[in-house]
């Protein structure tokens, strides 16, 4: 599987809990049953009349993903196949080329590509615009017709018509579908008790990921610079403990739908594990939905100061609603709000402190190596020489990364993260 789900917030489902799916109603709002009665008819009419052959399952399908199509770019009718490969990308290995997208006027960009995937290494971008996938326009599918087709078996491969952002003319790359890793946090050490950690989506495993990379470095640990950069979302659940681990009092984030049952408020908790040392946080245009609501929780609650550029500005929850025959609905139910009340729906997180990143070249964006995994597999070189490349390539990773760079700096010694440590925030 290759597209996750845009900024999906699967936990929701078990968290908002779901009403029991009404029965269809048997007439409209007027009291009349026109609207009924027309949808009808032209079914009756395209299946007794059209130049070909077509399933009257297919076309009700059809009219159903362009009904939840219309509503937002989030809601979205799945079938069988589709709603079980959505379940595959939070829980399993999943195969593809990895990248979050979303559909607007009918056009498909790229919200980030996946650190250290297919896509990532091709140069894909957030904000890029897919043009065609093997050779067919994007204009002619449905958001889900995309994610299948970009979607395939390991080892096979895609090609896809991209207009980057900084360019004015298209360009075609073929990728080779890979497995995505499913790590989601990255630690390396900056410098003696600095630590860098990168969360790069939010699933499963996350919150248990970020324990294992805090707790090897805890007994020097003096700051942390937690890179949400480039990441797409994912699990509300984690999203919350995430910011539980840096907080342990106030408000996470808040929830309001339209029906008053939907709405919810989370809240941050004293733990022994608590991380309390300075904190900044990066973010980007690519940092969206779980990221957002992590960045919202530890800027109003002043746990951590905000370094970068504005982020993406997905707001909205997502219902994911099992239909009887395997099949699912993704339905946009209510929006995410921070702790001081601000909407995150179409504004996003407004970094503290923006710093845009000055790249030397756009393939320098992010770069991550098999030895930034936590528990890569070592060669047979002697531990001094690991030392002195690992060394190097912090520098290396400092240099051609500016936010970074300022991120470490503050962690270091700027009075405005010196007022953290020791001002009224929760920590």
């Amino acid at each position: 599987m290759g597209v996750l789900k845009p900024l999906l917030s699967v936990a929701a489902l078990a968290l908002l809990g779901l009403a029991p799916l009404p029965a269809l109603a048997a007439k409209d709002d007027a009291g009349n049953y026109d609207p009924y009665k027309r949808f009808s008819q032209v079914l009756d009419l395209v299946e007794r009349e059209y130049v070909k052959d077509v399933k009257e399952s297919d076309l009700i399908n059809n009219a159903i993903k362009g009904m939840l199509q219309n509503l937002d770019p989030h809601s979205s009718f799945m079938s069988a196949d589709e709603y079980k490969s959505m379940q595959e990308t939070t829980s399993g290995e999943f195969f593809g080329i990895g990248v979050e997208i979303y559909m607007e006027n009918g056009q498909v960009t790229v919200v980030s590509p996946i650190a250290d995937t297919p896509a990532d290494r091709a140069g894909l971008q957030a904000g890029d615009v897919i043009l065609s996938i093997d050779g067919q326009s994007t204009q002619e599918l449905t958001l889900q017709d995309v994610v299948s087709r970009i979607r395939g078996p390991k080892g096979s491969a895609v090609e896809l018509t991209i207009l980057h952002t900084s360019a004015k003319t298209p360009q075609t790359v073929r990728i080779t579908r890979g497995a995505i890793p499913l790590i989601s946090v990255k630690s390396k050490e900056l410098e003696k008790g600095y630590l860098w950690i990168r969360i790069t989506r939010f699933s499963e495993r996350t919150t248990e990921e970020l324990q294992e990379a805090v707790k090897a470095a805890r007994d020097d640990l003096k700051g942390i610079v937690l890179d949400l950069r480039n990441n797409p979302g994912g699990l509300l659940d984690q999203a919350v403990r995430v910011s539980d681990m840096f907080l342990n009092d106030g408000v996470i984030v808040s929830i309001k739908g339209r029906n008053k049952n939907s709405e919810r408020s989370y809240r941050a908790s004293a733990q022994k594990d608590d991380i309390t040392v300075p904190v900044v946080a990066l973010i980007n245009a690519g940092s969206a939905s779980a990221s957002e609501i992590v960045a919202g929780a530890l800027r109003d609650q002043k746990r951590a100061l905000i370094l970068g550029e504005r982020s993406f500005g997905k707001g909205s929850v997502q219902n994911i609603i099992p239909l009887p025959d395997g099949s699912g609905l993704k339905l946009t139910v209510a929006l995410y709000y921070t702790p001081n009340g601000s909407s995150i729906q179409a504004e996003g997180i407004q970094p503290d402190m923006e710093v845009p990143f000055a790249s030397r070249s756009d393939q320098e964006r992010f770069l991550l190596r098999e030895q930034d995994l936590n528990r890569h597999l070592e060669n047979s070189k002697k531990k001094g020489d690991d030392k002195k490349d690992a060394a190097s390539e912090v520098r290396d990773q400092l240099e051609r990364d500016n936010q970074l760079r300022t991120a470490l700096q503050l962690l270091k010694g700027i009075p405005a993260v010196q007022r953290l440590q020791s001002g009224t925030a929760a920590h």
